[in-house]
């Protein structure tokens, strides 16, 4: 059986300082918990929306450079062969990079001529994702050479991807009720025609 002695002496040393600093930490791990779940996914979320910028990039630049390239005589057509050569390898190139195409290179993908009669629009939507990608021909670009203004015809391409960003859900943590609304990532590339 405890005496009164023992028993008083076995409750205080549960409230020793190693148990205050125990609670401490615990109550600190609490509060700084919230912050470090939207410091990694903040990492995480825009790591990756960064690397896939840096994809579009490169493909945007590849589809102009090779859209400079396309001879011109075929862009009278509805549906021109060269620019649907830009789209293909627009779309060769995210299936490369292992990016969703959202099914660009499928026949269901749509066509339509955007403000000037050299701008093609396709709208993609397949694969749970939908993008759109620009091919601009024959785009006006000054350019100064040896002091005199030069008027030089390029092909741009711009594409608008749809990217899953995770950071709204997770910054409801810190501030409930706060909508960051991050849309698409955009990209575009202006290459000199050669023809």
């Amino acid at each position: 059986m405890f005496s009164r002695h023992k028993l008083a002496t076995l409750l205080w040393s549960q409230h020793s300082p190693l148990c205050e600093e125990d609670a401490a930490a615990l109550i600190e791990f609490a509060v700084s918990l919230p912050l470090l779940v939207v410091l990694v996914v903040g990492i995480f979320d825009f790591g990756g929306a960064f690397n896939l910028k840096q994809e579009l990039n490169n493909a945007a630049r590849e589809g102009a450079h090779f859209g400079a390239a396309q001879p011109t005589n075929d862009l009278g057509l509805a549906q021109p062969p060269s620019v649907n050569a830009v789209r293909y390898l627009v779309d060769s190139y995210l299936q490369t990079a292992h990016i969703n195409d959202c099914g660009l290179g499928l026949n269901s993908t749509t066509w339509a001529l955007g403000g000037t009669n050299l701008d093609w629009h396709f709208s993609a939507t397949g694969n749970g994702c939908s993008m759109t990608m620009d091919v601009i021909r024959e785009v006006p670009s000054q350019v100064t050479i040896g002091g005199a203004t030069v008027t030089m015809l390029c092909t741009t391409v711009q594409i608008s991807y749809p990217y899953q960003w995770h950071f709204n859900n997770v910054i409801q943590l810190l501030v409930p009720g706060a909508n960051y609304s991050l849309g698409n990532i955009q990209s575009n590339a202006t290459a000199a025609n050669m023809n």
